[in-house]
């Protein structure tokens, strides 16, 4: 941290450049247009974006310029821009430090505009590091917490030891999958990054859970039924199962609603009993969660939520489980999907023991529970 006041010294030595184009203009102003008068002139002005829910103090003397949570409604639209900044930068080409860095932003919980002198600026880095916190500074530059540059906003290289802050339970859980990967025969790319950790977590409610298992089996008797030539109503199903009448999906709703969906449609959300049995053991309504090599027991898991009749069944039985074990199981299964994704990549089947539906399906229940890049279920994404 010795060198920090060095680096951010030498970011206000010359003016942000000025933006080629409209739209990165537009960008550059949303980025920089943040509550500078409360800094005083010999302070830097920083503005950090921090992934944790609960920020540690701010322990250090500074002047707060502003602050917000993703309960202020502008936050979430200048997340979007600054990913949009981040992507407009140089020549536009993704790169793995502009992909992570916008990962990192995707999650950003909390915005602070910080005016910092510059004798406390190595208690920042402190600050920021535990806080999980990129900077952005007023040279139009993207820092990690000690200050070295992530990305130039000319786009040019990084510093080479410039480093994405993550949790340190999030470092600890990577290298816990990758060795138990390992005694399984499975080596994921290691430089593939940790993922969301306990620090920056919201997890979706107990009854949006139980409500969204409830959708996910119906869709996926229906599928059953139609793939067998004896179709079951909608009405029939809702009968069985009423949970899951108001809780589908705009997609879910139009596969319901057609009387006979393509075959494609049908494959699609006959695999649905994959995600709705690990919304099952999510809640504890299931013992265990079978390594993804077949599929899950599909007469259990119909019994399952058949038995608990109604939401307020399914969540009078449930047992909701540790963040940690659902964080676990999201970070084994997605570096299995990306050695499943590698193999599809060179045109060859899924390595022994893997089901890439499985997989597939899995990991998009997880990311939603997650509530990775906050979208709903019909919008969730799984990249590796």
């Amino acid at each position: 941290m010795k060198h920090l006041l060095a680096r951010l010294r030498t970011a206000f030595s010359k003016p942000a450049p000025e933006p080629a184009r409209q739209q990165e203009h537009q960008q550059t102003q949303h980025q920089q247009h943040e509550p500078q008068s409360d800094a005083a002139e010999d302070e830097v002005l920083i503005n950090a974006y921090c992934t944790v829910w609960d920020l540690p103090a701010l322990d250090f003397p500074h002047t707060l310029a502003g602050r917000r949570d993703l309960s202020d409604p502008e936050l979430a639209p200048h997340l979007s821009g600054f990913v949009g900044y981040v992507l407009g930068r140089g020549d536009g080409q993704m790169t793995r430090n502009r992909y992570h860095a916008m990962r990192h932003i995707q999650r950003v919980q909390q915005h602070l505009s910080l005016g910092i002198a510059p004798a406390q600026l190595d208690a920042f880095a402190g600050w920021a590091q535990r806080a999980n916190a990129i900077a952005f500074l007023k040279d139009g530059s993207i820092r990690d917490p000690q200050g070295r540059i992530l990305l130039d906003a000319n786009g040019a290289e990084p510093d080479d030891q410039a480093a994405l802050p993550y949790p340190q339970q999030a470092w600890q859980r990577k290298q816990r999958s990758e060795q138990a990967l390992a005694q399984r025969g499975f080596t994921p790319a290691a430089s593939l990054p940790p993922l969301i950790s306990e620090p920056e977590l919201r997890m979706r409610a107990p009854d949006e859970i139980a409500a969204r298992a409830f959708a996910l089996l119906t869709v996926a008797v229906r599928a059953e039924s139609l793939n067998g030539g004896e179709p079951l109503t909608p009405e029939q199903l809702f009968q069985r199962l009423p949970a899951a009448q108001a809780a589908l999906t705009p997609n879910e709703r139009e596969f319901m609603a057609t009387a006979r969906p393509s075959e494609e449609a049908i494959a699609k959300f006959g695999w649905r009993y994959e995600a709705a049995y690990l919304l099952e053991w999510a809640l504890g309504l299931v013992d265990t969660l079978p390594f993804p090599d077949a599929i899950c027991d599909v007469p259990l898991t119909s019994r399952t939520l058949l038995q608990a009749g109604d939401l307020q069944g399914a969540l009078h039985a449930a047992r909701m489980r540790p963040d940690s074990e659902i964080l676990d199981a999201l970070d084994q299964h997605y570096r299995l999907h990306w050695i499943v994704r590698q193999a599809q990549v060179q045109q060859q089947p899924a390595p022994a023991g893997l089901s890439a539906d499985v997989l597939m399906e899995r990991h998009h229940a997880l990311n939603w529970l997650v509530r990775f890049e906050g979208n709903d279920w019909d919008d969730v994404d799984t990249p590796t």
